[in-house]
């Protein structure tokens, strides 16, 4: 938990005279808006003391009946049992707000969104558009055998989250996918041969990604995952095979959909691990066991195999030169 500040008395009075001026600007400018000039009859931009606050008040433009529940108290509350930005705060959180424990949402599908918003809106700070617009939205879809998954819809703007960040919002909603009860994502090859296909034709014909993971190591991610990786169309072309399949709503490039795979979860798959590895039993994500395997996959796909010679203690790695 933040703690308050101590400062000296003349320091305190300054202090307190910014809070009050701020207070008195946002109450002269929410009585011009009033006026009815502008589309909005409000300020649009919220106060915020601390980051919890800052995450609420970003998050309540999709939800403002999150604005005063509690979900900022209940962050900072937290942060005094664990550290301020543990990842497993941003788990608890969305899961708690998927419970629908601080406030009612019209429908069991956006109480998991908004939860999945908040706990990544935690992650990046509450600093970052990402919650917002690179995580577009959750669908819910049928399994072959008739049970529900999680399908997260992602575009560009994913990237204001970074690598780690637009890994971590993944296992945050694969969290809240398995504490509401729904079923992990059953792929056909159809769909791993389309992402695979995808990967390579948005680097090579729309823009480089920094990380471009090999066949192998898209296969493993795609086959894996316990959530679908799916987004708005966001280039103008068609993605070269692999169209018109059922659970893929466009044949256009999912720019959204790559960046996750390529430079979220496959070029950030180490870090990922080293931290998940330390209490995936105790948050029940041993769904996530295979990253492990996937690291074996990538040193091996990164050193272009094995080099057999004694003598070679450091193995050469071309990824980022391949081009």
């Amino acid at each position: 938990m933040q703690e308050q500040i101590q400062t000296s008395p003349e320091m305190e009075l300054y202090f307190n005279e910014i809070d009050s001026k701020i207070k008195t600007e946002y109450n002269l400018a929410n009585k011009a808006k009033k006026k009815g000039y502008d589309p909005e009859i409000k300020v649009d931009i919220p106060l915020a003391k601390n980051m919890a606050e800052r995450v609420e008040g970003l998050i309540s433009t999709v939800a403002p009946q999150i604005i005063g529940s509690g979900i900022s108290k209940r962050i900072l509350d937290l942060e005094k049992k664990y550290k301020a930005m543990d990842w497993k705060i941003s788990l608890i959180i969305a899961e708690e707000i998927a419970k629908e424990k601080f406030c009612k949402f019209k429908d069991k599908k956006e109480a998991m969104e908004v939860g999945i918003r908040v706990g990544f809106a935690y992650h990046t700070m509450g600093t970052v558009a990402s919650p917002l617009e690179g995580f577009v939205g959750l669908d819910i879809r049928k399994r072959r055998d008739g049970k529900d998954y999680f399908a997260l819809m992602y575009s560009g703007p994913i990237r204001s989250a970074g690598g780690t960040g637009g890994s971590v919002s993944v296992l945050i909603a694969d969290y809240v996918r398995k504490k509401m009860g729904y079923s992990p994502y059953d792929p056909t090859e159809k769909e791993i041969n389309r992402i695979i296909r995808e990967v390579l034709d948005y680097h090579e014909r729309a823009t480089n990604l920094q990380y471009l993971p090999s066949e192998k190591e898209l296969a493993f991610l795609a086959r894996n995952l316990p959530v679908q990786i799916d987004g708005d169309p966001t280039e103008k072309i068609d993605v070269s095979n692999y169209k018109d399949i059922e659970r893929i709503g466009t044949n256009r490039i999912r720019g959204g959909a790559c960046l996750v795979f390529a430079e979220c979860l496959a070029q950030k798959a180490p870090k990922l691990w080293n931290r998940l590895s330390k209490f995936s039993k105790e948050f029940d994500l041993e769904q996530w066991n295979f990253l492990e395997e996937f690291l074996d996959i990538q040193k091996e796909v990164k050193a272009k195999g094995k080099i057999n010679n004694a003598g070679e203690k450091i193995t050469p790695n071309y990824t980022f030169i391949q081009d």
